[in-house]
């Protein structure tokens, strides 16, 4: 039986890898057939080794260590069905196929004929609504099912990862060998397979050449009804229909997804188990969840409606915000560009001076412009690996100490020294802890100011916690709530409003988040806290803005 390694938790959490039979496979970023790109792990981590249908695990002296179900594997270690493997970042579920996933398929069959078949369901609003007969288990049975599917409709906006939901909830109430979900785009051609579901591997069969009877399928989406065949491979009805004789079906059961008066596609469960054939009212259920994915659907397809409009208004709304800050950037520029020209027709070097000054300074500014929109618009993992933090905070100081002694305004580090390393972006880190200093700086007064950069390691929460502190005026409560909003600043002229923005995608990235504490005449603290398994829930951050 082929053994299957599931992620559950890290970047790779969702994906599935087999593990060839009777070959040692390796577990690492430079492994073949176990491709992880965890960076927290090693190239070559660990490897499973075939022994007389047994399989073992072993280190290959990997930086983090190798943990099966929380312990340490020092030495080659028995893997048994259920077991948990820890790499790096990473938690591998080792266990057999349950069932095998694919999405080549070919719908196959000579004839269009109008069949006459052994029981049908209509398919309508109100088979959403089931009567349910005795015995209690059975009503029992399908309003679970019910309830599964009404929490999808709400939960799920994302159409694949619905369908493939509603195909999870189908295999654990069904006893079907395999289970297809179609969609069509218009009714002048044939739905096309969007999720495919084996519960096993088909003896002398790849899964990649499933095919699906376009008798039945057509049959479906044309009445709008549910069909049910009790024996398909002996029924004379379905004699024409090419797939349903070549795949051997003993039990076949096809319902529409459909909602109103739109037809989306159809439900199609078949099983090759003898003396097993889907009953009357499984067929009545299943007609039932086609109304319910049906719904979901239609719900699905008018939030996209709703994403999209909200996205064009945020669109128009970005765009008179960033040409406002450019025109003002532009007037900078042309006032220092005019004092420029007026130093040069009086020969006064110092005048030339103070123009270019204020050139430069406006220069500075489109390029930060332009930086934090590229990072802001950009939709993008962070490129993970161990990092120790102090150093990459002291470059980051480095860099903006000029600023600082121009100004003449302190800069206070403080470091803890029991700081672990931990899996972070550095370039997103380094921008992030770079427009905090910058804020704090433009928020001091000279001589007098003062910005604190601390970073210490919470041990109850496994987090490090990075403060930017300043002696500045503060803020009121209600410019800290539009702090996050792009093209907001409390600047005036000399901010671009996207820095804040910018700062708290790259730590949302992170799985981290970003507070800020003020209060007028007291400065303002803004404090970040990143997790140590970042990438654990799969460091998919929304991107902040339209």
């Amino acid at each position: 039986m082929a053994m299957v390694l599931s992620a559950l938790k890290g970047p790779d959490q969702g994906r599935r890898f087999e593990v060839p039979d009777n070959e040692p496979q390796q577990i690492g970023r430079s492994s073949e057939s176990l491709p992880l790109t965890d960076r927290t792990i090693s190239r070559r981590h660990a490897e499973l080794t075939p022994d007389n249908g047994d399989w073992y695990i072993n280190d290959l002296h990997s930086a983090n260590g190798t943990y099966v179900n929380g312990v340490l594997v020092t030495e080659p270690r028995r893997l048994h069905v259920g077991d948990q493997i820890r790499v790096g970042m990473s938690l591998l579920l080792f266990g057999d196929e349950p069932y095998e996933a694919s999405t080549s398929v070919r719908m196959v069959g000579r004839s269009e004929i109008d069949i006459s078949v052994e029981y049908t369901a209509m398919s309508s609003d109100e088979s959403m609504i089931m009567a349910v007969p005795d015995p209690a288990a059975a009503a029992q049975f399908q309003l679970d099912v019910v309830y599964e599917l009404t929490a999808l409709i709400g939960s799920a906006t994302d159409r694949q990862e619905l369908l493939e939901k509603v195909m999870d909830v189908i295999f654990g109430y069904f006893k079907a060998d395999r289970g297809f979900i179609l969609l069509q785009d218009d009714t002048e051609h044939d739905p096309k397979p969007i999720v495919v579901r084996h519960r096993k591997r088909s003896e002398g069969k790849q899964v990649s050449e499933s095919t699906i009877s376009r008798t039945i399928v057509r049959y479906v989406t044309r009445k709008g009804i549910g069909v049910l065949s009790a024996n398909a491979m002996n029924d004379v009805r379905f004699a024409s229909g090419d797939s349903v004789q070549s795949y051997g079906i003993r039990s076949a059961m096809c319902a529409p997804i459909r909602y109103k008066d739109r037809m989306f596609g159809v439900i199609h469960l078949d099983s090759q188990v003898k003396n097993y054939t889907h009953t009357e009212d499984q067929l009545q259920l299943l007609t039932a969840i086609g109304v319910h994915t049906g719904l979901a659907l239609a719900n699905a397809h008018l939030y996209d409606q709703r994403l999209r409009q909200e996205r064009l208004a945020g669109v128009g709304q970005t765009v008179a915000s960033l040409s406002h800050s450019i025109k003002n950037i532009l007037q900078g520029m042309r006032g220092g560009a005019d004092v420029v020209d007026l130093g040069l027709k009086k020969n006064s070097m110092a005048v030339v001076h103070n123009g270019w000054q204020i050139v430069a300074r406006n220069q500075q500014r489109i390029y930060e412009l332009a930086m934090n929109m590229l990072a802001y618009s950009a939709q993008r993992q962070p490129e993970l690996e161990m990092v120790n933090l102090p150093q990459l905070l002291d470059e980051a100081v480095l860099l903006i100490q000029k600023q600082f002694d121009t100004k003449k305004v302190a800069m206070i580090t403080d470091f803890a020294a029991d700081l672990p390393p931990i899996p972070v972006d550095s370039s997103g880190i380094h921008q992030a802890v770079l427009n905090l200093l910058s804020n704090g700086l433009d928020a001091v007064e000279p001589e007098t100011g003062a910005v604190t950069l601390r970073c210490e390691f919470d041990t109850d929460r496994q987090q490090v916690l990075i403060r930017v502190m300043d002696n500045g005026a503060g803020m009121t409560e209600a410019n800290q709530q539009r702090l996050f909003e792009p093209f907001y600043s409390t600047k005036g002229y000399r901010g671009t409003g996207l820095g804040l923005v910018v700062t708290r995608k790259i730590i949302a990235e992170h799985d981290g988040t970003v507070q800020v504490e003020s209060k007028p005449g007291e400065g303002t603290m803004f404090l970040i806290s990143l997790p140590l398994d970042v990438g654990a829930r799969g460091a998919s951050a929304e991107t902040l803005g339209p």
